[in-house]
């Protein structure tokens, strides 16, 4: 059986990065939604001064999933936090490890950096996933209400900015 490797996503994966999201968003039936391009993936991952980093899991020489994180901050902890913005393996890799290999990497990284969280998000209907991050440990934190503003709501907010305070 050919081991699993975990590597830092690098520019030449844009391509390969920008193949898995779109296949989950084809899973979490939001394909419509995908708006990153290369130009994004280069001017966020693959920046001098990136604030979100990539892994490219692989089984063998065949990339089988991705996973994109960055640090959060907790002021109740005053520690930086994990946050795992997306995880994902192709189906017919799935059954192999990969996803649990993904987060054990992540959770390193995380525990490398001192972090004193490590938090996702997951649909309330993915029941595998929910299953798979319970069998884990990991905890759903139902108290919290996510909120997201985009598009027009987002901009009438930020119109509404005060002037910033002079020098």
């Amino acid at each position: 059986m050919t081991s699993l490797t975990i590597r830092p996503a690098t520019i030449a994966d844009t391509d390969l990065i920008l193949h898995f999201v779109r296949e989950l968003a084809i899973y979490e039936k939001a394909e419509h939604e995908v708006l990153a391009t290369p130009a994004h993936v280069h001017r966020t991952l693959f920046c001098d001064n990136p604030k979100v980093f990539g892994l490219i899991c692989l089984e063998g020489d065949t990339p089988v999933g991705f996973a994109v994180y960055f640090f959060n901050y907790s002021t109740w902890q005053g520690q930086h936090g994990l946050y795992l913005e997306d995880l994902y393996v192709s189906p017919e890799q799935r059954g192999k490890g990969a996803g649990k290999a993904l987060l054990s990497h992540l959770a390193k990284i995380a525990l490398d950096n001192n972090c004193g969280r490590f938090e996702w998000s997951v649909l309330d209907w993915n029941t595998p996933s929910i299953e798979f991050y319970d069998s884990l440990g990991a905890k759903p934190q139902s108290e919290w209400i996510r909120y997201r503003m985009t598009g027009e709501a987002l901009q009438a907010l930020a119109q509404q900015a005060p002037a910033p305070a002079s020098a």
